[in-house]
């Protein structure tokens, strides 16, 4: 997810933690979750760490869901909702998306007494949409108090749209809000799986009972602690998807293609034709790219922000598949 890995501050720190393996790891993180907390303006019990957000996303499920409760999900996003609230025996409610956009009317508009749970993608995967403070003040101004709302922000630190809303906002004490984080993405840490959740304190007591007490491994915990303290080095990743995105947007107008801005690392291209076909050819370059028939855009292809030369390359296949002068 980036393209520069990891810090070389986590790496260092992993390096470091290797002669402790046979030791457990702390069950409460407790030096993650307390930085953490410093860095969020909360309290270390606002903070569940999870072996990914996955795991904390399947916790929620587990604490909070039944057989006859239903879950709002807009559709497209992340599947992995889909999935762990099927697992829990509750009831997925699919509420499409508006131009690429979360619909949080039409979300508002889904709700009925059944309802336990929404699930907001904040930037949308797959779309990298993002929804404004206005429209999100509004969703929260008259939802019942009894709904767990999950604002999941795994790419929140690509965001550039100052009017984009942020899930700290929303959580506090007197609400059912999580906000959902990760290591995996700006951090460089997928292969770690280390994310969290921000949720008031009686939410973040029930996960903790029903939590492993090992979950995440010692040095999936140094490293994301380490990665916390390399602002500079975040901010060169952050600053070189950016730019990255400059460049693939300019390449894509010279070829006359249509794209969705976004406000993550990847963003859909309109490739006019079967994005299917166009994935196996760009496959047979070298080019590892995402149709997005699976979610119903038959023509649209996902693109991850690489480093300049990758994106040079995948600029370079593609206008050769597609037969477009650059």
């Amino acid at each position: 997810e980036n393209p520069l890995g990891p810090s070389p501050l986590a790496i260092a720190a992993v390096a470091k933690i290797l002669n402790n393996l046979h030791r457990y790891p702390d069950g409460a993180a407790h030096d993650l979750s307390s930085k953490l907390a410093d860095r969020l303006g909360v309290k270390p019990e606002n903070i569940v760490i999870g072996n990914g957000s996955d795991e904390v996303i399947a916790l929620l499920a587990q604490a909070l869901l039944q057989p006859g409760d239903e879950v709002i999900i807009p559709d497209p996003s992340f599947l992995m909702y889909d999935i762990t609230v099927r697992g829990a025996g509750a009831t997925p409610v699919h509420v499409p998306l508006t131009k690429l956009h979360i619909d949080l009317d039409a979300v508002k508009e889904n709700i009925t007494s059944a309802t336990r749970m929404i699930f907001i993608c904040n930037p949308n995967n797959p779309t990298g949409t993002v929804i404004c403070k206005s429209d999100m003040d509004r969703f929260f101004a008259d939802l019942p108090e009894n709904i767990v709302v999950v604002l999941d922000e795994a790419y929140l630190e690509f965001v550039r749209d100052p009017k984009a809303a942020k899930g700290s906002d929303y959580i506090d004490e007197t609400r059912p809000v999580v906000g959902l984080r990760t290591f995996s993405k700006a951090y460089g840490l997928a292969g770690m799986r280390v994310g969290y959740g921000i949720m008031p304190a009686k939410l973040s007591n029930l996960l903790h009972r029903i939590r492993l007490p090992f979950n995440v491994n010692l040095p999936a915990q140094a490293a994301a602690a380490a990665a916390l303290d390399d602002d500079g080095f975040l901010e060169k990743s952050v600053r070189m998807v950016h730019e990255g995105l400059e460049f693939l947007y300019h390449s894509l107008d010279k070829m006359g293609l249509t794209y969705f801005a976004t406000q993550t690392n990847f963003f859909l291209v309109d490739v006019a034709r079967d994005a299917q076909d166009i994935f196996e050819k760009l496959l047979r370059h070298g080019i590892i790219v995402r149709s997005m028939r699976s979610y119903g855009y038959n023509e649209y292809l996902r693109v991850n922000v690489g480093l300049p030369e990758e994106n040079r390359r995948f600029i370079a296949a593609l206008a050769k598949v597609l037969g477009r002068d650059l």
